[in-house]
């Protein structure tokens, strides 16, 4: 293991599987000690102990990100196992489509749960943490610049058919980031987003048939049609969507010292697809 992140403390939501999974391993290769996050516990301590066999450091916390409890037990497991808290990346999430005239409210609002609430409840409880440790490191005479990656898409930038609660929701948390990045920067906080475009997991996969998933005790409509998912893939300039571990490698950016003076930016993940 290399070292550009050693003896940071680490919060990703949504880590237990796809894309999250492999931005906890990322970060835990460069020395982070890493709270992993899923809703079930099998992924995540499957996580856990995928790091701890190549060496890192990691810990559970399960649950929902959107359960009202959830931000204050997440925050204080980084604190309690590892007394600090370096870095949060609020990965957490899924997508329930529909034209905006089918598109019910309790779709409306899970989309908004995950994607915007969810993150602002972390945030809103990691900051009297960052706080006290911001003051700390000031005292001692020490400037560590701690990081925030929130995730967006293309879709909250650009909209997409039948999406208007997902692309809503993205789009929210973009303003979000830019807000913190100008309140949290007197504490020398970084606060960036990555936008991915089409990225392989299980829930953007190929899905021949009805292809469904248990979230948060809904069944989730998860994969896209080959035909459809080829033709997408033809309209990325690089050729292809997006693997898990180049999804992670945009957020790693963020999180790496040489990115300390970037601060309220968003980055597109999208293989150079430049719009929807």
């Amino acid at each position: 293991m290399t070292s550009k992140l050693e003896g940071k403390v680490a919060l990703v939501t949504g880590s237990g599987r796809g894309i999250g999974r492999s931005i906890a391993m990322k970060l835990a290769s460069e020395g982070a000690r890493v709270v992993i996050n899923d809703l079930d516990a099998a992924p995540a301590e499957e996580t856990v102990q995928a790091i701890r066999a190549a060496g890192g450091q990691a810990t559970a916390c399960v649950g929902s990100v959107t359960a009202p409890d959830f931000a204050e037990r997440f925050v204080g497991t980084a604190v309690s196992e590892y007394k600090g808290l370096d870095i949060i990346v609020n990965n957490a999430g899924y997508t329930w489509d529909n034209v905006i005239q089918k598109t019910n409210d309790e779709q409306w609002y899970a989309m908004i749960d995950v994607h915007l609430t969810a993150p602002f409840r972390i945030l809103r409880a990691a900051q009297p943490v960052i706080r006290a440790l911001s003051k700390a490191d000031t005292e001692a005479g020490r400037r560590n610049v701690r990081k925030v990656v929130n995730i967006s898409s293309v879709a909250g930038l650009f909209g997409n058919p039948g999406q208007t609660n997902y692309a809503a929701a993205k789009a929210g948390i973009v303003g979000m980031t830019q807000t913190l990045a100008k309140e949290w920067g007197r504490m020398n906080v970084a606060v960036n987003c990555v936008a991915f475009g089409l990225i392989k997991t299980r829930l953007t996969g190929s899905a021949a048939n009805d292809t469904t998933a248990q979230i948060d005790g809904r069944d989730i409509k998860v994969g896209i049609n080959p035909g459809l998912l080829s033709a997408m893939e033809q309209t990325i300039p690089l050729g292809h969507g997006g693997t898990p571990e180049e999804a992670a490698g945009a957020v790693y950016l963020f999180c790496i010292p040489e990115s300390d003076y970037v601060s309220g930016q968003t980055l597109m993940c999208s293989g150079g697809l430049t719009g929807i």
